[in-house]
């Protein structure tokens, strides 16, 4: 199994940013990829960044140039790291780590205000 912990989120001006850490125990070697999922109200759940075993990174579209998802060198821990933040980036942040089956992080609310 694994377990995810987010933090990092909070509240911002538009133009601002925030970093967002999931930090991941368990049977972290067994980790595919870990990605970053947002969901806002009323909207479906959106893919916005992933990163694969090997390092390769993937990012959204509504993201792509703004958001950077890292891990630390122990791979214990992915980051999101998110600049140029929007209104429309509001939402929460689930981490995710697939192993096949996925798990989740509780979320972490990150809210840009104009």
């Amino acid at each position: 199994q694994v377990q995810l912990v987010e933090s990092g989120g909070g509240l911002v001006q538009a133009g601002g940013s925030l970093r967002l850490s999931c930090a991941a125990s368990g049977k972290i070697f067994s980790i595919n990829a870990m990605r970053w999922y947002r969901q806002a109200p009323g909207k479906q759940r959106e893919l916005v960044a992933t990163i694969t075993r090997a390092g390769i990174t993937i990012y959204g579209d509504s993201v792509k140039g703004r958001f950077t998802i890292s891990r630390d060198n122990g791979e214990s821990t992915v980051y999101l790291q998110m600049n140029s933040l929007k209104p429309a980036d509001t939402a929460v942040y689930f981490c995710n780590a697939d192993v096949g089956i996925q798990y989740w992080g509780q979320g972490t609310q990150v809210t840009v205000s104009s």
